[in-house]
């Protein structure tokens, strides 16, 4: 399992933007990097995900066109950052990696996660 060090959560208004960080001590060219949000009293969900050699992403429809995933392979850093924030992105914020992730969005895929970033959006 590689660490993962999440950071960038805070209070923002709605229709704000956070950038979060997800930094780590192994090289991100062989995992796939994901980022997935825990609302209370909600099952853990995707967010978007990145090839970390290719480059590639992917994200959910609750986020598209909001939220944008991106990587510094030089600094092992995955970045996510979201804008026009809504109140239901208010969440716990994870980060997680695995090495062969064969579908984005199915949590076991991955195998190492971050302790996460509260971000709460308010109305």
């Amino acid at each position: 399992q590689v660490p993962l060090v999440e950071s960038g959560g805070g209070v923002v208004q709605a229709g704000g933007s956070l950038r979060l960080s997800c930094a780590t001590s192994g090289d991100i060219k062989g995992y796939y990097m994901a980022w997935f949000r825990q609302a209370p009293g909600k099952e853990r969900e995707f967010v978007a995900a990145i090839d970390g050699w290719s480059g590639h992403t992917s994200s959910a429809d609750s986020v598209k066109g909001r939220a944008t995933i991106s990587r510094d392979r030089a600094k092992n850093t995955v970045f996510l950052e979201l804008n026009s924030l809504k109140p239901e992105d208010t969440a716990v914020y994870y980060c997680a990696a695995g090495r062969n992730v064969r579908n984005y969005q199915r949590r076991d895929d991955y195998n190492a996660w971050g302790q996460g970033t509260q971000v709460t959006v308010s109305s």
